[in-house]
């Protein structure tokens, strides 16, 4: 069953209450993840794991806070709260800095949930749609939730469009009467004949053109390169992670490192880049070599490279040559440079 909406707030909305009526559970607890990011909206505002997102905002309180990956630690919220009905997690976490988990750690929340009848959503917002080389990242680990949600990709880049899709027990149960079938009903935009056409054409255009496998494929090329860049610059590059076309690019916290006579000018430009060879790399990559990255929420020290389902060999080449290229100038001259740019 499917509800259709704008964003993946909407449809992350809508997935966290049909899950909660669905449970059962009178006075139903929902577990998220630490470093999760799941919308702005009210609802899962309160399962974005932000302060900052989170601002003064009256949150909503029935939620328990977990690791992410960490299984004995669900295990034991789910075994000491019996009100605990659903589990929401990003089965790759975007926002704090892509982060992923083993197979053994999502069959085993599967097998959790269902040996102790809760409901488990997978949100895919982010990593769904192909861009981890399935069409859900969650297919990876050989395992199904019983709700996910998908947005962003799924309006092939000329649309607002979002969807919560549940089992249709799940659906039923929640909304399957007269009485309750229009509690949760069809969003103001959700479903306009535009979107959905161009929604229909861009999942024809996924499949005809195989960008999933492309995906995978360009995908495994740009880790390799990656890999190679790292192991050519171990003291800039802390770790390189990720499937298909989402990968993090972690540096090293080279806060405590950065030349003494630096540190102010750096501190003068924003404190919150401070420590974040990131941001400079970005900035200089746009500026240098007209290679725009993304960066995430949680993890200041991360690059978020997350190219079109359609990136070739050769759009890897081109960012892999630029980041090598600013790389082998080194830290000091990477930080100078970009403090000069700024200060005019």
């Amino acid at each position: 069953m499917v509800f259709l909406g704008s964003t993946g707030s909407e449809a992350m909305e809508a997935a966290i209450k049909v899950a909660e009526r669905a449970s059962g559970r009178k006075n139903c607890k929902i577990v998220h993840a630490e470093n999760s990011f799941h919308g702005k909206s009210k609802g899962v505002l309160s399962i974005t794991d932000s302060t900052l997102y989170q601002g003064d905002f009256r949150l909503v309180d029935n939620r328990v806070k977990v690791p992410f990956g960490d299984l004995p630690a669900l295990k034991r919220a789910i075994e000491n709260d019996s009100d605990i009905g659903v589990v929401v997690l990003e089965t790759v976490q975007g926002g704090g800095g892509i982060v992923g988990a083993p197979t053994e750690y999502w069959q085993g929340v599967r097998a959790l949930c269902d040996r102790h009848d809760v409901l488990w959503v997978a949100d895919e917002v982010q990593c769904g749609y192909g861009r981890t080389g399935k069409f859900y990242a969650f297919e990876h680990h050989g395992v199904v939730p019983d709700v996910t949600a998908l947005a962003k990709s799924l309006g092939a880049g000329k649309a607002a469009v979002g969807a919560m899709i549940a089992k249709r027990s799940v659906y039923m149960k929640a909304y399957g009467t007269p009485k309750t079938a229009m509690i949760h009903a069809q969003a103001t935009f959700g479903g306009i004949g535009e979107a959905c056409v161009t929604a229909i054409e861009g999942l024809e255009v996924l499949y005809d053109e195989d960008l999933i496998g492309n995906s995978a494929e360009t995908g495994a090329y740009l880790l390799s390169r990656l890999k190679t860049i790292q192991a050519k610059y171990p003291q800039i590059i802390k770790d390189v992670r990720g499937q298909g076309l989402m990968i993090g690019l972690e540096f090293h916290d080279f806060s405590r490192t950065l030349p003494l006579a630096l540190r102010p000018m750096v501190a003068m430009l924003d404190d919150k880049l401070k420590g974040s060879l990131s941001g400079f790399i970005g900035a200089l990559l746009l500026r240098d070599y007209d290679v725009l990255v993304a960066f995430t929420e949680y993890n200041r020290n991360v690059i978020r490279l997350e190219p079109p389902l359609i990136c070739s060999e050769d759009h890897v080449d081109q960012f892999c040559d630029a980041l090598d290229d600013l790389l082998s100038k080194g830290i000091v001259s990477i930080v100078k440079d970009f403090v000069k740019s700024q200060l005019g």
